[in-house]
């Protein structure tokens, strides 16, 4: 379960937002007045989003967004002025806050990390119908083309990357033309 950490120089207004993302149906929400506070925290959880202010009591929201563990995402809180002045690419929410837009974006990002995270746990497992075709196109490319084992394997590998396809698309690519050749 995610979850969502608020981190304000003034306490009162972390516990405010706490309050009104409980009463919206968030059950796991904290309020810190330190970064660290909220680090110790986090270390608690497989993923989740920060809610942070820009100039926090023992770091920036930078040096925050930094110590972040990778399924958890930063929500900088802030002035217009603050949150245009932000870095690129970091997610924000300006003040006056709108219950509206803090519901929906804690919505959207801890939908998107319990996703990530999700997906991180579970590689996976290939059939033995689809290892099949890849050990396949595998010694085909080594009698073909005279490579190693592995170079094969990496040749396939960057083909999918390349083609934006699976390594057993690929393969089954690879096998298709290398018999249409021969």
């Amino acid at each position: 379960m995610s979850v969502v950490v608020i981190v304000l120089p003034k306490l009162e207004d972390a516990k405010k937002i706490r309050k009104i993302l409980m009463g919206h149906g968030f059950p796991q929400v904290f309020a810190y007045a330190t970064a660290s506070a909220a680090l110790s925290e986090i270390r608690e959880h497989e993923s989740g989003m920060v809610i942070s202010g820009y100039h926090l009591k023992d770091m920036y929201y930078t040096e925050l967004a930094d110590s972040l563990p990778p399924h958890f995402e930063l929500v900088l809180l802030g002035s217009a002025s603050t949150v245009s002045a932000a870095d690129t690419g970091i997610l924000s929410l300006t003040t006056p806050l709108k219950v509206y837009d803090l519901v929906n974006t804690a919505e959207m990002v801890l939908h998107q990390m319990e996703r990530m995270a999700k997906k991180a746990r579970k590689p996976k497992r290939r059939s033995e119908r689809e290892e099949n075709y890849i050990k396949n196109a595998k010694v085909l490319l080594m009698e073909r083309n005279h490579l190693s084992e592995e170079e094969a394997h990496r040749y396939i590998q960057k083909s999918s990357m390349d083609n934006g396809t699976n390594m057993v698309e690929t393969a089954q690519m690879i096998l298709t033309l290398l018999f249409e050749e021969g």
